[in-house]
């Protein structure tokens, strides 16, 4: 019913990682060095995908997007740089903030390493223009792989969706676990936020999976996987590890040792696999 293609796959990953770029980057309190290593990933995924779509049916829609979304990550990357000087106001507000504690325990003062020239700060929403342009691509991506009715054509456009968010939460909350080891004073609010919306987004990635066709017929054994009633249960397996994994990441936050944001960064790693294993793994079953 569904072709699982590597171009769409690609094209959603980058989409929604730049969904959830802008979902942490809108609070302006990570650094700007964040920005441009996402920016920088998810343009290389979106050139992937337009490669990967050359490659097996040449220039559609969907490739014209993927372009148009590599294009647009590296000018919103320039802007980002060019504006670099301006820093990120509430990080430095933040970084001011403790460095008055140190001194007043201390009594050590820490002079200002900011210049006098500052310019204007970097505006998130840019991060939300290759999340626009991309999206036209998904969309067209999950029409062009269903050949039935109106029906199937919108659970194939909700998984693509869904899925872009799905995987781009899981990612970048990955990638922010990491970044407090460059900006150790960051505020654990945005790792929790981000974790917090993985969770949120598990519940819809389940029910558009279990739509039908969906997963509940492979696990009836209605669909066959090809692997005797396998791939089925660990999809599921996938499914009820990831929330587990967003649970006890919630409870290792919650830590007071530094060593926990490093917990929960490790346990991520483990979160990206199941997630994966949840969205794709039910896209390429209920392709045959």
């Amino acid at each position: 019913m569904i072709r699982l293609d590597a171009a769409t796959v690609a094209l959603q990953w980058s989409v929604g990682g730049m969904a959830m770029c802008w979902f942490t980057t809108r609070r302006r309190v990570v650094g700007v060095g964040y920005g441009w290593l996402l920016r920088g990933v998810y343009a290389a995924l979106a050139a992937l995908g337009l490669a990967a779509g050359l490659r097996t049916e040449g220039f559609g829609v969907r490739e014209l997007s993927a372009a148009a979304v590599v294009i647009a990550c590296c000018a919103v990357l320039a802007v980002s740089i060019v504006r670099r000087h301006a820093g990120v106001a509430l990080a430095e507000a933040e970084h001011d903030r403790r460095s008055a504690r140190v001194a007043a325990m201390t009594g050590i003062e820490r002079g200002s390493e900011r210049g006098s020239t500052r310019g204007s700060e970097f505006p998130p929403l840019l991060d939300l223009v290759p999340v626009a342009l991309g999206v036209i691509g998904l969309i067209a991506g999950a029409y062009s792989a269903v050949d039935g009715s109106g029906s199937d054509e919108v659970v194939s456009v909700l998984r693509v969706l869904v899925g872009a968010l799905f995987l781009g939460a899981v990612t970048d909350a990955m990638l922010l676990g990491h970044w407090y080891l460059v900006q150790p004073g960051l505020p654990r609010s945005l790792l929790n936020e981000i974790v917090g919306a993985l969770g949120a987004l598990w519940p819809a990635e389940l029910v558009v999976m279990l739509l039908p066709t969906g997963m509940l017929s492979v696990l009836s054994g209605s669909v066959d996987d090809g692997w005797g009633g396998q791939l089925g249960w660990f999809w599921l397996a996938c499914t009820i590890t990831t929330i587990v994994l967003v649970f006890v990441t919630r409870a290792a936050l919650r830590e007071r040792q530094y060593s926990a944001v490093m917990a929960a960064t490790g346990l991520l790693y483990l979160a990206i696999l199941t997630a994966f294993g949840m969205d794709l793994v039910a896209r390429a079953v209920l392709a045959g």
